[in-house]
């Protein structure tokens, strides 16, 4: 139970005299387990800062709108039977005027956390218990006993509210110890000299010094957010000298809480006996005082302050819209990676008939017959636990333009269109929507999207339609959902034929996919004078046409070794790349990656679109089996048999003749994709204690592709926070033999594998997504950026090209189709061209609509 003062219970003077008290007394209050919708409605985004509030059920403690149309509170009622509420309304209090402005930081910190105002010293709670039993419609105001009234008040209102179980993990990052840390072994050296810790060994740096808990050395950090300068001569010292931990001065408190670094580890930790470690120095932990950020502090302020302009190029501020298809969505913490593909998707004509009933602008408030239709009909107890009823509410929030209003409450929503009548200088921000519930319904299971960390946009997009797909395909049978499968819009097929070179034969495949991922050549400008104001090194821009023609054009066919199914025995083959089919919405994932000391870093390589931003795809289309083509046999070709496994002859006499069982040779050589004895006999070293590993090799595993044990889900987790899939992480895997460095050199010499296995192109009664009509031209429609060094740190954002209304004066928009409007979490503003053409360069995924 969380810490709170009491509760104020103001008296209710329209209560009445409720029959059904008896029915109350049996309600019992929440337990710390359960969800307790007190903020917000489930259903939609009206919140306890409305006039009439939220009322929350005391049976199930589900939130509900008592809004005249949308009715929420009443349809909960009747579907649930549940008769007694909780109405709960919120007020602002008028901030004090003597409060301080800043506050000094914990001094011992283990938990990255951002200190805020309590939500009592923010606001005035009032709440009112009422019976729907008495009142079917609004539901009655009763009386009751006071002691019976505080048990359940304070049990919803004092309990961790559903919104708040998400926000208390927004900040948090667990820093624990590690071997290392736990067993460092010091070498006594005696008390260093207060002039020896006044800067670094190796260059006149006097902050960012890192010390050395071994031996003392010390050292500067590398360079950090926020201009903090840095060498990397601690670093330098740890490949040196193999001693892993080190400390930051300045960071050090007399609780002896400090910033702990493992080299080792490569990441934070805890040392508990640090003040003991750094006595051995001479150093009295009792006589210091924090005087730099820690790093935890530092990534809170590069995460808050991590932000894509929002003035133009002249210097003015870019302009706030409010209205539909205009609202933002409020950072959870690390969440702008889902805001930003959330906005997407909702931009896009497929989910906007899917999830939403367009409604004339003066009728913002009236009731989705949709949302409707489906919340009178929901299978799920809650609708917090249903992924249809939570697409609904976003729909409504993001598309209405009912929440898309100005942050001060005197202000009033434009009630014309906002690309048309902007909102007056010096207007804040929207207040932005809180999809607390979406993101844990969608992320629940996951060992990634599970947590409050920041995470790959396109990895969170392949998710979700994932996710979409299933939970569609589940209902529709039962007729329960209605309309098209929006995620359908980007699915299409991606043909890859293979060539062996020794009898001409070919096999084809097609692979179902969602996005696809180019390769884009990092090539350096060699000049002093091209790096940036960081130093980091500015690359050549390089042409979308050309990256798609390296996946997909003649300079993506690609050589590689083969185990003919044929009989041709090791030879090679010529792999191609082509469209099988298009989709109606091309995403497009540009991979700007490149391997530093085995950490993969994101490179800002400018990609320029063609001109108009307009592809056209035509000559990428394939065609699969043509006349005159052999198929290579499949090796299970509906014979039921498959093929004998042929192994290299010459590898297989290797490995025996050091001792090795036949059976283990031949697994050896099925997992590393017969590459050779030498690497087979890296795979059995590794491999020597597998419980199956002289179980016989089952009859249907085949020489044309790699076998062996099934990757570990903790090397397929580190290989996918790179950014690959782990269809991807599997097959470098496996073609690697479980290697995991050797794993990430694969991957990256592979950039267009998708890691499917192989399947036939033409499987009986197989229906192929998209189509193949031409011509196949489109047009870039929105846009993710990212800043930061890695994919899973740093910011995202969104442009969007929104259609030109009635209303738009030509001499404001970009083209005849419409303005870019920038989504930066709860931040929405028109673009500024000379921006967009700057970030569309840059940018990480590509939306393009099929004209």
């Amino acid at each position: 139970m969380m810490d709170q003062p009491p509760l104020h219970h103001p008296p209710m003077s329209a209560s009445i005299d409720c029959p059904h008290l008896h029915e109350l007394a049996s309600l019992k209050p929440p337990k710390l387990s359960q969800s307790v919708h007190r903020e917000e409605c489930t259903q939609c985004f009206d919140n306890q800062d409305s006039p009439v509030g939220i009322d929350v059920c005391l049976t199930c403690f589900n939130g509900s709108c008592l809004d005249s149309d949308r009715h929420h509170a009443r349809t909960h009622v009747l579907r649930s039977g549940h008769a007694f509420t909780l109405n709960v309304k919120r007020t602002l209090k008028k901030k004090p005027s003597n409060r301080a402005e800043d506050e000094e930081p914990p001094a011992k910190m283990k938990k990255l956390a951002i200190a805020e105002e309590r939500e009592e010293d923010k606001y005035a709670h009032s709440t009112t218990l009422k019976c729907w039993k008495c009142d079917q419609q609004n539901g009655a105001p009763v009386t009751v006993d006071t002691a019976l009234r505080k048990t359940l008040t304070d049990g919803v209102m004092l309990s961790l509210s559903s919104a708040r179980q998400s926000e208390v993990k927004a900040w948090e990052e667990e820093i624990t110890a590690c071997e290392h840390t736990l067993m460092v072994e010091q070498l006594t050296s005696g008390p260093i000299p207060a002039e020896g810790l006044a800067h670094c060994a190796s260059c006149d740096l006097t902050s960012n010094l890192w010390l050395c808990l071994t031996c003392g050395a010390l050292g500067c950090g590398r360079a950090q957010f926020g201009g903090v300068g840095g060498n990397g001569h601690a670093l330098a010292h740890f490949e040196a000298s193999g001693h892993a931990v080190c400390v930051k001065l300045g960071t050090i408190t007399p609780e002896g809480g400090a910033d702990i670094y493992c080299y080792a580890c490569n990441d934070a930790r805890v040392d508990p006996e640090l003040t003991s470690h750094l006595a051995t120095f001479g150093i009295n932990v009792a006589g210091l005082s924090k005087t730099e950020k820690s790093m935890t502090e530092l990534q809170i302020e590069q995460n808050l302050t991590f932000d894509f302009s929002l003035t133009a190029e002249d210097g003015s501020a870019l302009q706030p819209v409010f209205g539909p298809g205009t609202t933002g969505l409020s950072n959870l913490g690390n969440s702008c990676y889902m805001a930003s593909v959330l906005q997407t998707l909702f931009s896009l004509p497929a989910f906007q008939a899917r999830y939403y009933d367009s409604q004339p602008s003066n009728s913002a408030s009236t009731s989705s017959p949709k949302a409707t239709a489906h919340w009178l009909t929901c299978t799920q107890a809650l609708p917090a636990e249903c992924l249809e009823c939570q697409m609904l509410k976003l729909a409504d929030g993001l598309l209405s333009g009912r929440y898309s209003t100005p942050h001060r409450s005197e202000q009033q929503v434009p009630e014309t269109n906002p690309l048309a009548h902007p909102a007056p200088e010096n207007t804040p921000w929207q207040a932005g929507l809180k999809p607390a519930g979406f993101k844990t319904l969608v992320g629940r299971g996951h060992a990634e999207f599970a947590t409050m960390r920041q995470q790959d946009a396109e990895e969170f997009f392949g998710h979700l339609i994932t996710v979409l797909r299933r939970f569609n395909h589940q209902f529709q049978g039962a007729g329960t959902l209605g309309g098209t499968e929006p995620t359908e819009s980007f699915a299409f097929g991606l043909e890859q034929r293979l060539e062996c070179q020794a009898c001409k034969r070919v096999r084809y495949r097609v692979d179902n996919m969602d996005s696809l991922s180019l390769g884009v050549p990092a090539i350096k400008l060699r000049e002093d004078k091209d790096h940036d104001a960081q130093g980091k090194a500015k690359y050549a821009p390089v042409e979308l046409l050309a990256c798609l023609n390296m996946l997909l054009g003649p300079a993506g066919e690609e050589s590689l070794e083969y185990q003919c199914e044929g009989g041709c025995g090791k030879t090679n083959a010529v792999r191609k790349t082509q469209f099988a089919t298009f989709p109606e919405v091309l995403v497009l994932h540009a991979k700007k990656f490149q391997l530093v000391g085995w950490v993969p870093t994101k490179l800002d390589i400018p990609v320029l679109l063609p001109p108009g931003d307009e592809l056209t795809l035509d000559t990428y289309l394939g065609h699969g089996l043509q006349p005159g083509e052999t198929e290579l046999p499949n090796v299970d070709s509906g014979s039921g048999q498959a093929q004998a496994v042929q192994f290299d002859a010459d590898a297989m006499a290797q490995l025996e003749g050091m001792g090795f069982p036949t059976v283990r040779c031949q697994k050896a050589l099925l997992a590393t994709g017969n590459a050779g004895a030498e690497v087979a006999m890296e795979w059995l070293f590794g491999h020597m204690e597998d419980p199956d590993i002289d179980d016989p090799i089952p009859k249907e595993v085949s020489a044309g592709g790699a076998s062996g044990p099934e990757p570990s889900e903790g090397e397929i987790a580190m290989l996918a926070d790179m950014g690959f899939t782990g269809a991807q992480a599997k097959k470098a895997l496996r073609e690697t033999g479980g290697n995991l460095e050797r794993a990430v050199e694969w991957l990256f010499n592979h950039p267009d594998d998708t890691g499917e296995d192989a399947v036939p192109s033409k499987e009986k009664g197989k229906t192929l997504p998209g189509s193949t009509r031409l011509p196949a031209r489109y047009k870039l429609k929105a846009f993710i950026s990212h800043k930061g060094p890695s994919v899973h740190s740093g910011h995202y954002v969104a442009h969007i090209r929104i259609p030109r209304t009635e209303g738009v004066d030509a001499m404001d928009v970009d083209d005849s189709e419409g303005r870019w409007v920038l989504f930066n979490d709860e931040k929405v503003v028109l673009a500024d061209k000379t921006s967009v053409d700057e970030l569309k360069k840059l940018a990480y995924l590509y939306v393009f609509e099929r004209a």
